[in-house]
């Protein structure tokens, strides 16, 4: 599972300031294609092939999950090791695939513990969240960073962390490691993707991850009488990135900070918000190839064919009206209550389709809906990618009234499709929709705003040259990763050359 490389990607790597290359190490809860559950995954997969592309020294560690065994060959990359959590002492061991990356490709690497990843889910199963997520997921940063000198004899410049479930790395960081020459260089650098999750645990959980009692306090890891594990990341952080510029205004205030605005102003100018990228050469109706028709910009003949297609694989009949696709998890973020808050919304003369899965009531009154209108209404609960492709592609508009949205990928993966988005503006879904141009934009998480914004997009959908020029311009917006991609140098240069926060 060797990733591309990216054509065209600019030779501009990352030195330090003796101008020696400087390596850039993420740390991950997920990546794709070997373990995800949403769009970090995927993004961090990306930036670390197009960084590496570039000419930077990647390297992604993640944990080996159980999952993960069955689908990729594996070799050890030297012997098991201890690792300290608190009153325990752990076994891990790092592995990496063994079809190992070549030059122009990050390094990928996993840490082994099967007590505490060989287990079904990710982060929890159907019963919930795993209880000892957060020793879990402290093992792994200890891992990491005892792994480090084995595995990279020369200390990485960056050590990016991505989410609560990575963001102990800042705080082991900056405070037990730093005592040894090997880490004293290392700029640690945290990506909120999603700041709704923050890995809450009671005030017990100090001395099980392994962290003084004099860290438990509401300057660093203590929120509302719980231990807040991103928020300590956030604080130790000497660069702090979310995913969008919209949605790093956001975190600022109380309404769109969950919590920790206060901690997000204090950042001051260590907060940025560089809008995610899509992978360009996969996400192409030109060249996609699980999508029975290709077509382009010049040439849209095929979206018709993949429209068919669409509604063949769902059951739904051979109508000529407007076909909504919704691509996400199922849950309250995404917008299903404004979604199912109105009956009116599906009185439109249109077609539905639901891909994804999520909470239990979600699942359940979408599938009763389907039921009772099975020509007009289809919901698929078991994800693929290749469905995903054949939605975009057939689909006429694309939902997305999310509550909240940090970036999102769906958006920019629709309007290259030229599936046009009816969306909340919120977040990075502000940033890469533009009103009445690429897609339609509402303000009022509200039913009644949504259903205005929505029958916009169905007058304008009726008039087809006005429609065909929308999706004409959607689909000229680059989404690519070369933008963003620069600003994350721009970031990590000027965090190399700042004093490190203590």
């Amino acid at each position: 599972m060797q990733a591309t490389p990216i054509p065209g990607a600019p030779m501009a790597p990352l030195v330090r300031p003796d101008g020696t290359p400087a390596p850039v190490v993420h740390l991950v809860p997920e990546l794709s294609p070997y373990a995800r559950t949403g769009g970090l995954g995927e993004a961090v997969s990306s930036l670390a092939k197009y960084q590496a592309a570039s000419g930077i020294p990647v390297t992604v560690i993640m944990p080996l999950y159980g999952v993960i065994r069955d689908r990729v060959e594996l070799q050890p990359v030297g012997p098991a090791f201890a690792v300290g959590v608190g009153p325990r002492t752990e076994t891990a061991r790092i592995y990496e695939p063994a079809e190992a990356a070549g030059a122009g490709y990050p390094r990928v690497y996993f840490v082994e513990s099967q007590e505490y990843f060989d287990r079904p889910g990710l982060y929890g199963d159907a019963g919930g969240d795993y209880p000892d997520n957060a020793q879990r997921y402290a093992l792994f940063t200890r891992a990491v960073l005892v792994a480090l000198p084995r595995i990279l004899p020369q200390a990485p410049s960056i050590l990016h962390a991505h989410d609560w479930q990575t963001a102990l790395a800042s705080v082991y960081l900056k405070t037990e490691f730093l005592s040894h020459p090997y880490y004293e260089g290392i700029r640690a650098v945290l990506s909120v993707h999603n700041a709704g999750y923050q890995g809450h645990f009671p005030e017990s959980a100090m001395p099980e991850i392994g962290l003084p009692s004099s860290l438990y306090n509401s300057r660093q890891l203590e929120w509302y009488g719980r231990v807040n594990l991103l928020k300590g990341g956030l604080v130790f952080s000497d660069l702090v990135i979310t995913v969008s510029p919209t949605h790093a205004h956001e975190l600022r205030t109380e309404k769109g900070g969950f919590g920790l605005d206060g901690v997000f102003v204090a950042l001051r100018d260590r907060l940025v918000g560089i809008v995610n990228g899509i992978d360009q050469d996969v996400w192409d109706p030109a060249r996609d190839t699980f999508i029975p028709r290709r077509y382009s910009l010049e040439n849209l003949q095929g979206k018709k064919r993949c429209r068919v297609a669409l509604q063949r694989a769902t059951g739904l009949s051979r109508w000529q009206a407007p076909i909504f696709a919704l691509t996400a998890r199922l849950v309250a973020q995404k917008g299903l209550d404004l979604i199912l808050g109105d009956p009116g919304y599906f009185a439109f003369d249109a077609q539905y389709v639901f891909l994804g899965h999520g909470e239990a009531r979600y699942e359940a009154m979408l599938t009763e809906l389907a039921e009772r209108a099975p020509s007009r209404i289809a919901v698929k609960l078991d994800f693929t990618d290749e469905f995903e492709h054949l939605l975009l592609a057939g689909a006429d508009l694309c939902l997305m009234p999310s509550q909240y949205e940090p970036c999102g990928l769906t958006q920019m993966r629709a309007q290259r499709y030229g599936t046009i988005p009816v969306a909340r503006r919120v977040g990075g879904l502000a940033d890469t929709i533009e009103d009445g141009v690429t897609g339609f934009l509402f303000d009022d998480y509200t039913p009644a705003d949504f259903m205005r914004c929505a029958m916009r997009a169905v007058d304008q959908y009726r008039d087809t040259e006005a429609w065909e020029e929308m999706m004409r311009e959607a689909m000229t917006r680059d989404f690519g990763w070369e933008r963003s991609a620069a600003r994350y140098l721009t970031v990590y240069r000027r965090v190399l050359t700042q004093a490190s926060v203590r």
